[in-house]
């Protein structure tokens, strides 16, 4: 399941709103003005027409992104369904209504008035009504989805029919984002899954609103979307310039380094590199030199998070902060930025990474205030150092990293024994590192060495990505790699990190196994900020407890998206500002021969 990165929401008039117009956002300032044409990072030259193919790694054996059980093929969740609204790439929290023609929020906050599109219909031609948006609610919340929508919406009490096209969510306590939040619900046709059940892991395409269909199904290999002719929100501003292919087809691969060859071979069409080396190294050869296929780098200004090594602290060995801090301090990521990655990464600083509310500094004002009360249950260094991660930079060095690591495991029991590191009880410090992607093996390999020097034995193990998502899902794993993305507004999504609630949610993102009360009040404090000046400080609060509780060994970030793709779009000249490689492809179409541009005929498979 991908997350809803993107918060937004649509305010227009209601007997009892608080703000009107086509589009809001969490400060009450827009960009786009009622009645816009299309947003600025799209181009009134885009056409229709083409066959993009894009690729995935492992398979699928289901057609619903929103249950626990199976996995769902790429692209379903963002071409075939749609939610109430959608955001502004280039607004930092704002969005504008899809199938929500209206929204309106009642003065006191505690509750959002949707009115449907009169035209908004599903792509069996039936209408988009309001008892399909309260099946939605009910159903996402219910047993029978994920546990990260049951938490992401959980605040929503109630969803009330008011006439034909209105649908009110009623809240059950004040949130600044929480209409924000119910505009991303997801709408599904309660005709068809009362046929279809939900929770049952089919393969059969399903009826949805948006732009693409599902064409063609090979289980586990590959699928096939295609434009819906009949598609009800073709005319819509906020879908101008917009999916302009005419069939969209993933493929799958066992691996990365499998995918890359077939690129360059001529198997499809654009990929996104999260890999260093093959940035460096691997995109070359006759058809990059020929300029056939190309690569460049797209900036951003995403708030990178946290990617990093995530403890399971459900692990006996994992409960102590001290044993956490003394593993953390044998990665050496001045030495793997170098050999490994051409010095393209920069080092994770916070959870909240490259962005305003990672900490700073020591903690004052009311960042202060949010973390006294909890003073006597956090480690002192919360008030007393400033976040930074562990670094093998001069002065520093390795060796003296792990000569402070050795001392910190001999505080906490732990002796080495025959060149192995026991407890007071003789049992070994031993765990597994849970891989999905190859290209880490030769991270963890000099990780592991290190480990070794201390006396600890570590290994990876590198497991197939459907086998590796059911045991995060079931928290089966000693160590892992994983990435905590973050909104520009972060809000809902933390509960599904950090909260306690979630730990033993099988299915929530808290793979650390966090049941920490600081944790959770500030992870409140987060949700219910009334202000700017609340969350940030809140963000910051919760960096800091998360910081130097050691529960990741924080890895690294870009602050661009690096591509590569074959020579045969046009594109806008605006980029967006907060998006993902392929929301930014998505504003993409297909060149046109030189000749069917004079005709004005569309483009077709074959490379201009």
């Amino acid at each position: 399941m991908k997350r809803l990165i993107f918060f937004c929401v649509l305010l227009l008039a209601h007997p009892a709103c608080a703000l009107a117009g086509q589009g809001i956002s969490i400060d009450g300032k827009v960009k786009y003005q009622q009645g816009f044409a299309r947003f600025d990072y799209v181009s009134a030259q885009a056409h229709e027409g083409g066959d993009l193919v894009l690729h995935d790694l492992g398979g699928f054996d289901k057609l619903n992104p929103y249950t626990l059980k199976g996995t769902p093929p790429s692209g379903l969740d963002e071409l075939v369904f749609e939610t109430l609204a959608v955001p502004s790439l280039d607004e930092p929290f704002a969005a504008y209504g899809l199938i929500a023609e209206d929204i309106a929020v009642a003065e006191d906050g505690l509750s959002v008035t949707f009115t449907i599109h009169e035209e908004a219909r599903f792509s069996d031609g039936t209408p988009i009504t309001p008892e399909d948006v309260q099946f939605s609610l009910e159903t996402l919340k219910s047993d029978l989805a994920s546990p990260s929508y049951q938490i992401y919406f959980q605040d929503i009490a109630t969803a009330e029919i008011l006439d034909r096209r209105r649908i009110r969510f009623n809240f059950s306590q004040r949130n600044r984002e929480l209409h924000m939040i119910a505009s991303q619900l997801p709408v599904f046709s309660r005709k068809f899954y009362e046929s279809h059940p939900f929770a049952q892991a089919s393969l059969t395409p399903p009826v949805a609103s948006g732009p693409y269909l599902v064409k063609e199904v090979i289980p586990g290999k590959a699928i096939t979307y295609a434009k819906n002719p009949a598609y009800w929100g073709k005319k819509l501003n906020v879908r101008q310039g917009m999916f302009n292919f005419e069939t969209i087809t993933y493929k799958y691969f066992k691996d990365q380094l499998v995918a890359v060859e077939a690129f360059k071979a001529g198997e499809f069409d654009f990929m996104s590199i999260n890999i260093a080396k093959q940035w460096a190294r691997d995109l070359d050869g006759p058809r990059f030199r020929s300029g056939e296929l190309r690569k460049e780098t797209l900036p951003h200004k995403n708030n990178a998070g946290m990617q990093g090594f995530v403890f399971n602290i459900r692990k006996p060995i994992f409960q102590d902060r001290m044993v956490r801090k003394a593993i953390s301090m044998a990665f050496d990521f001045e030495w793997t930025n170098t050999a490994l990655f051409f010095d393209q990464y920069t080092r994770c600083d916070s959870f909240f990474s490259n962005s305003l509310m990672a900490a700073q500094g020591l903690p004052a004002g009311l960042e202060l205030s949010y973390l006294a009360p909890f003073r006597a249950q956090l480690p002192p260094e919360v008030f007393t150092t400033p976040p930074a991660p562990f670094s093998t930079r001069p002065p520093a060095s390795l060796r003296e990293n792990l000569k402070e690591a050795k001392a910190l495991l001999a505080q906490a029991g732990w002796r080495i024994r025959n060149g192995i590191l026991r407890n007071g009880e003789g049992q070994p410090l031993e765990f597994e590192i849970l891989l999905v992607s190859p290209s880490f093996e030769r991270v963890m390999e000099p990780y592991i060495n290190n480990l070794k020097k201390l006396g600890i034995q570590a290994r990876s193990r590198l497991i197939d990505p459907a086998l590796y998502i059911r045991r995060l899902d079931t928290f089966d794993f000693d160590m892992t790699v994983t990435v905590y993305g973050q909104s520009q507004s972060p809000g809902n999504e933390q509960r599904n990190y950090w909260h306690s609630a979630a730990a033993d949610r099988q299915g929530s993102r808290n793979l650390i196994g966090l049941k920490e009360p600081a944790v959770d009040a500030l992870v409140e404090k987060i949700i219910y900020a009334q202000t700017q000046e609340e969350l940030i400080a809140a963000c910051r609060a919760l960096d800091r407890v998360l910081w130097h509780g050691y529960y990741v060994v924080p890895n690294w970030y870009l602050a661009y998206h690096r591509i590569a793709y074959r020579d045969l779009f046009a594109r806008p000249e605006t980029l967006p500002l907060y998006y993902s490689p392929h929301q930014a492809l998505m504003t993409w179409w297909r060149k046109e021969p030189e000749g069917k541009r004079q005709s004005g005929g569309r483009a077709g498979k074959d490379s201009p």
